[in-house]
């Protein structure tokens, strides 16, 4: 008789004691019991693998995703530093002084400020903003209003800073003056 770990269950009677009939149905009803157990480890085993092979598709994507956020962040972070260099150009380029200046040096600095706001917008960024538009509370900062200015009430009257999207996602509203 095998006495492996694997058939210590199984034990089967002999044969004279039982007779040949009743041995053969007390071992088939032992394998069918064996069976119906392998089939339930079975089973279990299936479902183990399939939580863990679902567990490690959701860990995939939610690393993914995590990936795909912080690189926004660090993009963002870089915007940040760089839309004050772009403000600088803009209120530099909004004063009296700007028009006495050579307008070989004005041309080359009206270069690398659009080279920058260029840069920016390959990568995504949208800089928005302008006289005329309708004030629209999501995207623009009234720091003032105006009752003798021209145009309808809630137009923009005038940019004091741009403001800067990616996609929808506003990274910084435009502040703006509106007619009151």
């Amino acid at each position: 008789m095998n006495t492996s770990p694997e058939h210590e269950d199984i034990d089967f009677e002999p044969e004279d004691e039982m007779g040949t009939l009743g041995a053969a149905k007390v071992k088939m009803q032992k394998l069918r019991d064996e069976l119906e157990k392998a089939k339930s480890e079975r089973q279990e085993y299936l479902d183990g693998w399939q939580r863990c092979k679902a567990d490690s598709l959701n860990m995939k994507k939610d690393l993914a995703h995590q990936a795909e956020r912080q690189a926004e962040r660090k993009l963002e972070g870089v915007i940040e530093d760089i839309l004050p260099a772009l403000d600088s150009f803009d209120m530099a380029m909004s004063g009296e002084a700007w028009e006495k200046t050579d307008s070989v040096w004005r041309s080359g600095m009206e270069n690398v400020r659009n080279q920058l706001i260029e840069g920016l917008r390959r990568h995504g960024v949208d800089r928005f903003g302008a006289v005329g538009e309708a004030y629209d509370p999501r995207l623009h900062d009234a720091i003032q209003e105006l009752d003798d200015a021209p145009g309808k009430p809630g137009d923009i009257v005038r940019i004091v800073r741009y403001g800067y999207r990616v996609d929808t996602r506003v990274l910084r509203p435009a502040q703006v003056i509106v007619k009151a």
